[in-house]
C-alpha cells in the first residue's frame, strides 16, 4: 500500500520503477492499467481520468504482466492475435486489417520462424518476446512492463531490453517498466522512481537516483555504487560484509 504517490510516463521515454518486495511496484502498474482502483487520486491519459467513464481509451494501454509460463498451447500467432481483442472484442473475428497489424509485429519482432509454434514450447527469453510482441499488436501509446526480465539469460535480457528501447523512441511509446535488477536500470531507463516506505522515495535520472544512500535506505541493505568502468552508467552491488 503506497500513498501520495505522483508519476509523469512521457512519449519515447523509458520508465524504470524499483523498491523492494511489498513497495507496491505491481499494484503501480494495475492502477495504471485500470485493474486496481485507487482508493484516491486520478489515473490520466493525455489528460482524460481513466476511471471517470466506462472502458475509456484502454487500448491506448498494454500491460505485460508477470507471468512465469504460458499454460494454454495457443501457437504464436494466436498468442499475438489476442493483442487485438481491445480493439475488436473477444469474440469477434480479426479483420485483414487485424490480421496485417499481427503480421507486421510478428516480423517486427522476428518471431516469423516461430508463428506455428505452440507458446507452452518456446524458451523464457522467446516467450517473454511473444509476450511483447501481443502488447504492441495492440498499437498502444502506453505500455505497462511487470519485471520483463525476470528468468531470462543476459543475451535474452539485452535483446529484451534494446527491442523495448528502440521501440518507445520509434513508436513515441511511453513505457514504464518494474525492475529488481538494479545493474539493467543505469544503461536503459531514462528515468527512475523508487518506491519504498509507502511513496516514492526518489526520482530522476539514473545518474540521480541510483545512489548508495538512496538505495540502501530503500532496500535495508548496504548497497555499493560506482560507475561502470565501460559505460560509466551507475553500477550497484552488495557492499562487501565487514569483519
Amino acid at each position: 500500500m503506497f500513498a501520495g504517490v505522483s508519476l509523469t510516463a512521457r512519449r519515447g521515454e523509458l520508465l524504470a520503477v524499483l523498491g523492494p518486495n511489498g513497495a507496491g511496484k505491481t499494484t503501480l502498474l494495475r492502477a495504471l492499467a485500470r485493474l486496481t482502483r485507487p482508493l484516491a487520486g486520478t489515473v490520466t491519459l493525455d489528460g482524460r481520468d481513466l476511471w471517470a467513464t466506462h472502458n475509456p481509451g484502454m487500448a491506448a494501454v498494454a500491460f505485460a504482466p508477470q507471468v512465469l509460463a504460458p499454460t494454454w498451447p495457443l501457437t504464436v500467432r494466436e498468442f499475438v492475435a489476442l493483442g487485438r481483442a481491445p480493439h475488436r472484442g473477444w469474440w469477434r473475428p480479426l479483420s485483414k486489417a487485424d490480421w496485417r497489424t499481427v503480421e507486421a509485429t510478428l516480423d517486427l519482432l522476428a518471431l516469423g520462424p516461430f508463428v506455428d509454434r505452440p507458446v507452452t514450447e518456446l524458451s523464457g527469453g522467446e516467450w517473454q518476446r511473444v509476450r511483447l510482441a501481443k502488447s504492441l499488436a495492440q498499437e498502444p501509446t502506453v505500455l505497462l512492463l511487470d519485471e520483463p526480465t525476470a528468468h531470462l539469460d543476459p543475451r535474452a535480457q539485452f535483446e529484451l531490453l534494446s527491442a523495448v528501447r528502440a521501440l518507445a523512441a520509434d513508436r513515441q511509446l511511453a513505457v514504464v517498466m518494474t525492475l529488481h535488477d538494479l545493474n539493467l536500470v543505469g544503461p536503459w531507463a531514462d528515468r527512475v522512481a523508487v518506491l519504498a516506505s509507502g511513496g516514492i522515495l526518489a526520482e530522476g535520472t539514473p545518474a540521480e537516483v541510483l545512489t548508495e544512500a538512496t538505495l540502501t535506505q530503500a532496500y535495508n541493505v548496504h548497497l555499493h555504487v560506482a560507475p561502470h568502468p565501460l559505460t560509466a552508467a551507475p553500477a550497484v552491488s552488495l557492499a562487501p560484509a565487514t569483519p
